[in-house]
C-alpha cells in the first residue's frame, strides 16, 4: 500500500516549520548541492535542516542508506511531520514516499512533505533555477557553506 504524501510550496513549510516544534526539515541534495547552491538556514527557529542525499555524485544513483541516515539523525524518534526538500521537488517527492512507507511499517505515524518547487525552483526563460520560484527566489532564509 503506498502512503500518501501531501505537498506544500515553500512559504507554507517555513510557516509550518516556524509553528510546530517537532517538524523537521529533510533537504535531501546532495553533498555538492549544499556546498555550492547552499541550504536553508532554520537557526531563527532553533532548528537546522537534516542534510541526507538521496542520490549520490557522480553516477546520481540511490543511496541505500538513506533511511538508516534518516533515523540516525532522527536519533529514534517520530516527528509529527517530516518536510522534504530537494532542487525542484522531484527527488524529495520519492524520499517522501519511501519514508511515509518505513514509517508506517514500524507502525508510526508519520505526516511526511514535499516542499513543491525545492529550493531552487523551476527553470525561468533563460534556463536558469533561482530566481523563478522556489526556497530560494521566494526569500526564505539560506546560508551557504
Amino acid at each position: 500500500m503506498t502512503n500518501q504524501v501531501s505537498e506544500v510550496g515553500p512559504m507554507l513549510a517555513w510557516e509550518h516549520l516556524r509553528d510546530n516544534k517537532d517538524a523537521v526539515l529533510v533537504d535531501v541534495r546532495t553533498q555538492a548541492e549544499w556546498s555550492f547552491v547552499g541550504v536553508p538556514d532554520l537557526t531563527d527557529m532553533g532548528k537546522q535542516p537534516l542534510l541526507i542525499q538521496w542520490m549520490t555524485l557522480p553516477a546520481m544513483q540511490p543511496n541505500p542508506d538513506f533511511l538508516d541516515g534518516l533515523e540516525n539523525q532522527l536519533d529514534g524518534a517520530a516527528p509529527s511531520k517530516i518536510y522534504f526538500l530537494c532542487r525542484s521537488g522531484a527527488r524529495s517527492m520519492a524520499a517522501a514516499q519511501l519514508t511515509a512507507q518505513a514509517f508506517a511499517a514500524q507502525g508510526k505515524t508519520v505526516e511526511c512533505v514535499n516542499i513543491a518547487e525545492g529550493f531552487e525552483g523551476d527553470l525561468n526563460e533563460d534556463r536558469h533555477r533561482g530566481h523563478l520560484n522556489g526556497w530560494k527566489a521566494r526569500g526564505l532564509a539560506w546560508r551557504q557553506s
